[in-house]
């Protein structure tokens, strides 16, 4: 991979962004600079992945040198941070300015620099043994601790040029990045093809169109939350993309009318893919001449897909359902020092996803194995009716999940989020009854399409499906509220919700810390039935908590407690605090 940095065209713009631009021969010189600092570290170098050119150069920098590069999540904090550093050993890490303050006793954690302050290195950082990679990249975590994934050197280049193909870039390729943060897949892709990168890390969507344009570029990578508000920005109707040949979404499904809407408006493709850490990341992609809604694409140029049953572990036929399960070079060797890695002997990677391929070999996704369900002994897929639900008129977004029935198994349970519901403050599962019509009318629609044991039972209605910072459905955390509240279809029995929005002035992870302690507490006391706490994905800054609880008046005795006000103290000087006490609401319904 470094061998391809130095065989572009060294006059050749290779990054761009709001400050300013470098060749790929400065590139080169600095990547040059960088990796003779490094020379006194050893092992794994950690790096955050913030969208900067000091990223690339670090990047290219510590493979140069020798060393494994470890992309961290610049928004990880003190547990996260510690847990992925321990994992590769990484002496150095070249962190954001609020991850160096999240690791006051680790040596060498330090702030990456700009590209213009060349690190200074005085001592050796020693870390552990060097991983017998070029990479080792983290896997979410969302499920349980994020695991260290290593890819070979052969690997990276080969998924780079396998990305380039796939996506038509070539030397006279502008690709403008609209990410919150860097893929080292898309940096790779363009060095691979020598093509030029612009960053553009404003996250306002119109922003990224006129950047776009202000650049020429031909591609357009952004996520899809910032493709679905596009979807939906009230001057779409003015905006135009003059260069653009594609527009790419990544990181987690973009739903459907979103990327009709924006490709009919364009007039240009607006393409998915597939991949997962564990194969460098990209397996799948549409193409951007060939496109074809709702499928993530054929697999890239010397990859193998298969479907295989659940339970037998055999290849099924076209058209049929299973397991996900790919092979080709740029799958990894495995895990580091952690649970043992799904590849079987003919090398065989189980993704962990259900889907079918059809005849012409394009890859549809329907779910995780991990969230489908059997009712009446049947297999269920949540993802499968999300679909169906987005296709019906006024629906914005849905999450289903499955509720224990005690005959059923699971029933199928809906929450969805309609056009038009949105515009309050404080976001949540407020029984909006001049919309249950609508509802009602959409889940009817669903139902009639599908057989008896995939009908959604119950449906609830929410301004917008809380979501990870990476997108996804916080299914864990609505499924725990679910099962909390026991299997009941029918509730009309009403709560009383007291909703809290705090901006943290100083150290989130303190305030997080004393609230859950707090949170315990108000768990035990006469009156409450549950509580949710969300951090936003805009400002990290700010958490809406959600205390609901069976009337008022067993509210204001446990807030008049000496035990409350002394919680309240604790974390007074770390937050500012917003209230809105007392809304009537359906029982259940915690607001994300």
């Amino acid at each position: 991979m470094d061998e391809l940095l130095k065989a572009a065209p060294p006059d050749r713009p290779a990054l761009i962004w709001p400050g300013g631009e470098l060749t790929y021969g400065e590139f080169d010189r600095l990547v040059d600079v960088w990796a003779d600092r490094l020379k006194k570290a050893n092992g794994a170098v950690a790096v955050a992945a913030v969208l900067d050119p000091a990223y690339a150069v670090a990047f290219f920098a510590i493979l140069r040198a020798g060393l494994v590069a470890v992309p961290l999540n610049p928004w990880l904090r003190r547990d996260g941070l510690r847990h992925e550093l321990g994992t590769v050993g990484a002496g150095l890490a070249w962190l954001t300015a609020e991850q160096v303050e999240q690791l006051p006793d680790h040596k060498y954690a330090m702030k990456l620099p700009g590209i213009g302050e060349p690190p200074d290195i005085s001592a050796e950082p020693n870390g552990h043994d060097r991983p017998a990679a070029a990479v080792a990249l983290f896997t979410s975590g969302t499920t349980g601790p994020s695991k260290a994934v290593l890819l070979s050197a052969a690997s990276l280049t080969s998924n780079a040029a396998q990305t380039a193909d796939a996506h038509r870039i070539t030397g006279d390729s502008v690709l403008l990045n609209h990410l919150p943060k860097f893929h080292h897949m898309h940096l790779t892709a363009a060095v691979s093809a020598g093509a030029t990168l612009v960053l553009w890390p404003a996250p306002e969507p119109a922003s990224a169109i006129a950047a776009a344009n202000r650049f020429r570029a031909t591609h357009l990578y952004d996520i899809p939350a910032r493709l679905a508000a596009l979807a939906e920005h009230p001057g779409l109707d003015r905006l135009e993309l003059t260069t653009c040949r594609m527009i790419a979404s990544g990181g987690t499904a973009l739903p459907a009318p979103a990327a009709r809407r924006l490709a009919a408006h364009f007039r240009i493709p607006v393409i998915q893919g597939y991949g997962l850490a564990e194969a460098g990341p990209l397996t799948h992609s549409e193409r951007p001449d060939a496109p074809r809604p709702g499928s993530v694409g054929p697999v890239l140029a010397g990859t193998e897909c298969r479907i295989v049953d659940l339970a037998a572990g055999t290849p099924v036929p076209a058209g049929a359902l299973g397991e996900v399960q790919v092979r080709g070079p740029q799958v990894m060797t495995g895990y580091l020092n952690g649970p043992q890695h799904p590849i079987d002997a003919d090398g065989w990677l189980s993704t962990g996803d259900i889907g079918r391929v059809d005849a012409d070999g394009y890859l549809f996704l329907v779910d995780r194995i991990k969230d489908v369900f059997k009712c009446d002994h049947e297999l269920v897929s949540p993802g499968e009716l999300e679909r169906r639900l987005a296709e019906q008129p006024g629906v914005r977004e849905s999450v289903v999940l499955d509720v224990p029935d005690k005959v059923r198994g699971a029933v199928p349970v809906a929450l969805v989020a309609l056009d038009g519901d949105g515009g309050r403050s404080t976001p949540g599962w407020i029984d909006h009854r001049h919309t249950q019509e609508r509802l009602a009318a959409a889940v009817a629609a669903v139902n009639a399409e599908v057989p008896p044991f995939q009908r959604i039972v119950r449906a609830e209605l929410l301004d917008r499906v809380p979501r990870h910072l990476t997108g996804k459905p916080a299914r864990r955390e609505l499924r725990s509220w679910l099962l909390a509240h026991g299997t009941d279809h029918e509730r009309s029995t009403p709560v009383i919700a007291q909703i809290l929005t705090f901006r943290v002035k100083d150290d989130p992870d303190e305030f997080e810390r004393l609230f859950k302690a707090h949170a315990e507490f108000m768990r035990a006391q006469p009156g409450f039935i549950a509580f949710a706490m969300y951090r936003s994905m805009g400002n990290p800054g700010t958490y809406v908590n959600v205390g609901q609880w069976q009337d008022a008046e067993s509210f204001r005795a446990v807030a008049t407690s000496p035990e409350f006000q002394a919680h309240v103290r604790e974390f007074a000087h770390l937050v500012d605090v917003d209230s809105d006490m007392f809304l009537r609401i359906a029982e259940g319904g915690p607001l994300s």
